[in-house]
């Protein structure tokens, strides 16, 4: 069963990609041409030569972004079968449609949102080169913080719930996220490359499509995935096999 859940998470994860990479290339990728043209003013202004462009902005935006996010979403989409079929079973008497979009709600905001919080997207020719590995320690170390806060809290969650009741127990919970998550944010050091001067517009609108592009994701995978996984565990009906008798 593991298996198939596997596959099906890994190709619903295909569809869900094709549909982010539409999303990017219609509202993603023409803030990208504005952040590029605003990096080569400011070049020119300062006299340096641009530098040598080693993959043209045409193959950049059409067969590696799709590649990139066909990659991720596949990706994703395996690693989110494998949460749910350790979670089935052991979430309670819940629908596999409603754990499934639990765990895509839960996903998209620990793995998104919160990280987003304090390393918000930015776009690729925004922030300094010399620092790119620094930045992606940090982002990928906020995720990894974010996914262990959300664990205990459902932990604490289910802790209490015998004694103060499923919904005392879940608001409880949630608090203990949004503090800890709140004294880690402020613990982890800030960053800001963006240029004072860097159109905020654009900067507003690359991180709302990047944004809409992890909800096309996480939302495609936990209802698809939800709707298919329930439907190939309901119970088949029993064929009645009809004898008749010659008399």
């Amino acid at each position: 069963m593991v298996g198939n859940m596997l596959m099906r998470g890994m190709l619903i994860g295909l569809v869900a990609a094709l549909l982010a990479f539409g999303f990017a290339r219609v509202f993603g990728e023409p803030q990208v041409n504005r952040a590029i043209a605003f990096e080569e003013k400011m070049n020119a202004a300062k006299g340096e030569a641009p530098e040598p462009v080693l993959v043209s902005r045409g193959v950049q935006s059409s067969v590696g972004l799709l590649t990139g996010i066909i990659g991720y979403g596949v990706g994703i989409g395996g690693l989110f079968s494998l949460v749910f079929a350790y979670c089935y079973g052991r979430a309670g008497r819940i629908s596999p449609r409603m754990l499934a979009v639990l765990i895509a709600a839960a996903g998209f905001l620990s793995i998104i949102i919160v990280p987003e919080l304090k390393y918000p997207a930015n776009p690729p020719s925004v922030g300094n080169p010399d620092t790119i590995g620094y930045r992606t320690e940090l982002y990928f170390f906020m995720i990894v913080l974010s996914i262990a806060g959300l664990v205990l809290a459902i932990k604490l969650g289910r802790g209490l719930a015998a004694r103060h009741g499923a919904w005392s127990a879940s608001l409880l919970a949630g608090l203990f996220y949004i503090v800890v998550m709140g004294i880690v944010q402020s613990v982890l050091p800030a960053i800001n490359e963006v240029p004072a001067d860097f159109p905020a517009v654009v900067l507003w609108q690359f991180r709302v499509a990047s944004l809409g592009i992890q909800l096309i994701l996480w939302c495609v995978l936990g209802l698809a995935f939800g709707i298919m996984t329930e439907r190939s565990l309901e119970p088949r009906p029993k064929k009645s096999h009809s004898h008749s008798f010659n008399g």
